[in-house]
């Protein structure tokens, strides 16, 4: 087993309303990942990933607030640290973020260099700007990107250029650990091709030691990532290797989500589409038993009563359903066979 490099356990955090309502958007999450190792988070929209992702780096803003659980990065706990030394020592040191639309995250003013100049001088004023051209360069080279991308402002390159600046930028001090928040949505195919291919060189290169990828696409986290983990309403809802997640899932929720994108891989094309009914719960007032038991077309009256845990199964799978592993599969091999 290699190291852990990240351990989170029963990470609770939530959005307080103006109106004083709480809104629990991480609901005692747990995940660990392994040096070298890189973990997919899918969902669908509003489904709590992003908020997982922000939570995960122990930096708060309201409405955003911790409730509990503790984040363990490299065997040091961030959990409750003060928001100065949590930006100081932590963020992008420890744990790095790519947010969403990170290719709006670029000074338009500023030259890229002079961008990455705050960055680092933020955390290390002591560094000269001969030091910091100098690292800047050997990274964008040894990534693939030109170095006279460093001499210009933002609105001189390409969306993609963009995004693979913002990711080059993010891993400059080093991190452990790497969030990609829905990376390559607004990319054309090719440019995904080329973010996905550096976010892989990260890793190889020794810039990060694990990753952890946020998506809608299941499909895309089987060739990105080692495992996956399937959220919905703020819980975890399934974890799974990569090649299980896609072609096995065991929770309805994942395999709706499976059914409901169109999927190249072999062995799942032609697969009919079938959406999702419905819609996710309000997390104002979330639903006592199992939150997809509305949309749940196998749902059974305790599903809407008892609070479900995630059932371990081994393997380090488990997911969060009633019906125990072998009824699931029957109940899906009865639904395949009434639609051929």
């Amino acid at each position: 087993m290699n190291k852990v490099i990240l351990d989170v356990r029963e990470l609770t955090t939530k959005y307080i309303t103006r109106f004083k309502e709480d809104i629990y958007a991480v609901d005692h999450v747990s995940l660990k990942i392994e040096e070298g190792k890189s973990l997919g988070i899918a969902g669908e929209s509003g489904c709590g990933k992003s908020t997982l992702a922000l939570s995960l780096m122990g930096y708060y803003f309201p409405p955003l607030h911790y409730t509990g659980g503790e984040i363990i990065i490299d065997g040091r706990n961030i959990s409750g640290m003060k928001p100065d030394d949590v930006r100081k020592s932590i963020l992008g040191r420890e744990i790095a973020y790519i947010p969403q639309a990170a290719m709006n995250a670029l000074n338009p003013t500023q030259k890229i260099i002079h961008f990455i100049e705050d960055v680092i001088q933020a955390h290390d004023p002591t560094t000269t700007k001969k030091e910091i051209h100098e690292l800047a360069k050997t990274l964008f080279e040894s990534l693939g990107l030109p170095a006279e991308v460093l001499q210009k402002y933002p609105v001189e390159l390409s969306g993609g250029m963009k995004q693979r600046t913002v990711i080059a930028i993010s891993v400059i001090l080093s991190p452990q650990v790497l969030i990609a928040d829905e990376p390559s949505s607004a990319l054309d195919v090719t440019s995904q091709k080329m973010v996905i291919k550096m976010l892989r060189n990260l890793m190889d290169k020794g810039y990060i030691k694990a990753m952890i990828f946020i998506t809608h696409e299941l499909p895309l986290l089987y060739n990105v990532t080692d495992d996956i983990m399937v959220m919905y309403a703020g819980q975890i809802v399934e974890k799974a290797s990569s090649k299980q997640a896609v072609f096995d899932p065991l929770h309805p929720y994942s395999k709706g989500l499976m059914g409901s994108i169109i999927v190249p891989e072999e062995g799942l094309r032609g697969v009919e589409l079938a959406a999702i009914p419905g819609v996710p719960p309000n997390l104002k007032n979330p639903p006592t038993g199992c939150r997809f038991a509305a949309r749940c077309k196998y749902v059974r009256p305790e599903c809407q009563v008892y609070s479900i845990p995630l059932r371990d199964i081994g393997g380090d799978r488990a997911y969060r359903c009633i019906f125990p592993e072998a009824e699931l599969r029957e109940l899906y091999a009865r639904e395949a066979h009434k639609n051929e």
